[in-house]
């Protein structure tokens, strides 16, 4: 026989599971109205436009979900942006840009209109694996052949692909008391033509360095994240370099302002749950191209965001300076 108080326990954790029950089967359940529309923030037939295109043809597969993929390109997402902040927030409007996008490119964009807030994050799928590289055969081993080598008199050109890495490549050179020579570049493709070419002599790559590094042609001086590179765990933090700041970032799908929990939940999971199996072709490429996936959201990724505001603002003071 049971007790009032015990009947009274087991009748709310009856309904605390029963509510939970309905949550779960609410983000399982639910379908966009019709066709869900996914904004490109990267130019056709690159890496991460066939990352994207790989979810979007495995959504199909595991959800039904029919997806129509676009490229929106330009001003590091930030058209993108601009677009999607006016589209329907019912979770038939998706984008895919980087953290950088409503991170650093929003805070120095500043006549944009747009704020973090604008905007509803989904989940991250990779992360870069930014590393300072040189060609091998400008017999560098480390960073500090390079500052030895500016501090002798050589023009050093270091390579970026966006105004956040010229920021940090700046303040770089600034901590170790020697002045780059900073040339903007088209993506990490274009970085990596400039250093073969012989136009540049170091700069930002975040993976496609991997096959060049393997092969002995290149070399990661340092890494340009908070954290070791996986290729090369022994090159030095940007820390370790006299820096404050670095270029944590990743990839991120992002949605209108106000898309509605289940359908937050229940596109994140399922993008998320894509990434992470490496036996779809869109986890295997992740892994093959960008080292694995590396997954935030929810509360997760919107504290991520809230950080990497507060760091643009402070890297675009410090680059001001």
């Amino acid at each position: 026989m049971f007790d009032k108080k015990s009947l009274l326990l087991i009748t709310v954790l009856s309904t605390a599971l029963i509510i939970g029950g309905f949550n779960s089967s609410a983000i399982a359940d639910w379908q966009p109205s019709g066709p869900i529309k996914m904004m490109i923030a990267f130019k056709a037939g690159g890496g991460a436009d066939t990352q994207a295109r790989l979810i979007a043809e495995e959504l199909k597969v595991r959800r039904g979900w029919e997806i129509i993929p676009s490229q929106v390109t330009g001003k590091g997402g930030l058209n993108l942006a601009k677009k999607i902040k006016k589209q329907p927030n019912d979770g038939t409007v998706i984008g895919i840009v980087v953290t950088e996008t409503l991170g650093y490119n929003l805070v120095a964009a500043k006549r944009s209109g747009m704020q973090l807030k604008d905007f509803t994050t989904l989940t991250t799928t990779a992360g870069f694996q930014m590393g300072i590289v040189a060609l091998t055969s400008n017999g560098w081993k480390t960073f500090q052949n390079v500052i030895k080598a500016a501090k002798g008199g050589q023009k050093i050109r270091f390579g970026v692909m966006s105004p956040r890495l010229a920021d940090i490549a700046y303040l770089l050179g600034k901590a170790n008391g020697v002045n780059f020579n900073i040339v903007m570049a088209k993506g990490g493709k274009g970085v990596m033509n400039g250093l073969n070419a012989g136009d540049i002599d170091v700069g930002f790559v975040a993976g496609i360095q991997t096959k060049a590094v393997q092969a002995g042609d290149m070399v990661n001086l340092a890494s340009a994240l908070s954290e070791p590179l996986k290729q090369s765990p022994e090159a030095p933090l940007l820390k370790d370099l006299g820096l404050e700041f670095n270029s944590d970032g990743y990839f991120m799908f992002i949605g209108p302002a106000g898309v509605p929990e289940n359908a937050r939940k229940a596109i994140s999971e399922a993008i998320a749950e894509i990434v992470t199996d490496p036996s779809t072709k869109a986890g295997g490429f992740v892994n093959k191209a960008f080292g694995g996936a590396a997954v935030l959201k929810g509360a997760e990724l919107d504290q991520f965001m809230a950080g990497q505001v507060k760091s643009a603002k402070a890297l675009l003071k410090a680059a001001s300076e």
